[in-house]
């Protein structure tokens, strides 16, 4: 393996970091054992990536994915443009509700959250931008797998679904019957499936051909929110940007 793909390999180590959307950090060793690299050479590289500030070093010593990798992930043209244009809807429903407002996309068999609008009334949350969170836990996570190919459903499915709290939905055939109901009313709801004493409502957005391109969502508090009555202020916001995707995208092709 070259110096690039052993770099590849070290970057990749922190795709699925359990825990809250990849807030704890991994030590060295973990990194080397998940890049398969020895030791003394994932020291080197590891020290390198943090010196050029693609990772961080926290005071634990574990290390997490640095602000600079971030800043160059989100400027892909993809991203760049969704994050550009769903920033007005979202920032009109953070006015409205003061809750978080988070946008995502389908990631391989993850939900890849590219933008996010919190502020100090919001319910505290585990997500953050360029973090990835199980589909099947997340509300933006259940519009992205309803949407999807069965291939992506199959292999979620298959792999086993992890229980993040006691309401997560850990039986396939449950799930299923849940994602064909959110295909059925056009958006999803989650009650503290992947963080207790959260809810969620998430809703599709839609290109041109009417392919699912993202996910948009509201995250308020589970004591006192009701997600349904959430829904239209998201609903409205998803088919607004959905236009907008449509005509941006059409003059871009």
């Amino acid at each position: 393996m070259g110096v690039a793909g052993k770099v590849i390999a070290i970057l990749e180590s922190f795709a699925h970091v359990p825990g809250a959307a990849g807030s704890r950090g991994l030590t060295l060793t973990e990194i080397c054992r998940r890049a398969g690299l020895p030791l003394a050479t994932g020291h080197r590289l590891v020290g390198e990536l943090t010196g050029g500030g693609l990772l961080e070093r926290a005071p634990d010593g574990t290390y997490r994915v640095g602000i600079r990798l971030w800043r160059i992930a989100a400027q892909t043209p993809a991203a760049a443009g969704l994050r550009e244009l769903a920033l007005p809807y979202m920032e009109d429903l953070y006015e409205v509700t003061h809750e978080n407002v988070q946008l995502a996309v389908l990631r391989e068999d993850r939900a890849l959250y590219i933008e996010r609008l919190r502020g100090p009334r919001s319910v505290p949350i585990v997500t953050r931008v360029g973090a990835e969170l199980p589909l099947h836990a997340t509300g933006v996570g259940k519009v992205l797998l309803a949407f999807a190919d069965e291939v992506v459903q199959d292999k979620v499915m298959g792999a086993g679904l992890a229980a993040h709290t006691r309401h997560t939905i850990v039986d396939p055939g449950r799930l299923r019957a849940e994602l064909a109901e959110v295909r059925r009313q056009g958006y999803a709801v989650t009650r503290e499936e992947m963080t207790l004493g959260s809810c969620s409502v998430a809703a599709p957005i839609r290109d041109g051909r009417c392919r699912v391109v993202a996910a948009i969502s509201l995250v308020a508090r589970n004591s006192t929110a009701d997600p349904r009555r959430l829904a239209p202020a998201v609903l409205t916001a998803a088919r607004a940007l959905s236009r907008d995707v449509t005509a941006s995208w059409a003059r871009d092709a």
